[in-house]
C-alpha cells in the first residue's frame, strides 16, 4: 500500500474509533474554510493533482460505470466502490487534520506576534 493511501486509511481508523484531537464534525465544519484558504492561496498544503485525485475517486463511487460491476460479482463488486469511498474519505479526512494544524499555528503566531 501507497504512504498515501496507508495514511488515509490510518485518519479513516481513527476517526471511527475516536482518537483523533479533531471531531468529525470539526473537520467537516473546516472542510469549506480549507477549499477557501486552497483556492485564495494562503494554504498550500493541497496542490491540484491531490484535488484532483479526490474528485476523480469520488465521482467513480457515485457514478454508474462501474471497473467491477455489482451485477456480475456480487458483493466482490462492491468492494471496489467501498474501498474508492474509504480512501476519499480518510484522504480528506487527514487533509482536514492537516489544515487544522496549520490554521492552529496560524492563528497563535502572525509575524512574530501572538494572537490568542
Amino acid at each position: 500500500m501507497r504512504p498515501g493511501r496507508a495514511a488515509a486509511l490510518k485518519v479513516l481508523l481513527e476517526t471511527v474509533r475516536g482518537d483523533s484531537t479533531h471531531s468529525v464534525g470539526d473537520r467537516l465544519a473546516a472542510l469549506p474554510r480549507l477549499v477557501r484558504a486552497a483556492r485564495g492561496g494562503t494554504y498550500r498544503g493541497w496542490d491540484r493533482q491531490r484535488v484532483l485525485g479526490l474528485a476523480v475517486g469520488a465521482l467513480y463511487v457515485v457514478s454508474p460505470v462501474d471497473l467491477v460491476p455489482e451485477v456480475l460479482l456480487g458483493v466482490f463488486g462492491m468492494a471496489d466502490d467501498a474501498l474508492v469511498a474509504a480512501w476519499v474519505a480518510g484522504a480528506v479526512l487527514a487533509e482536514v487534520d492537516g489544515f487544522l494544524a496549520w490554521e492552529d499555528a496560524e492563528s497563535k503566531v502572525v509575524d512574530g506576534d501572538v494572537l490568542r
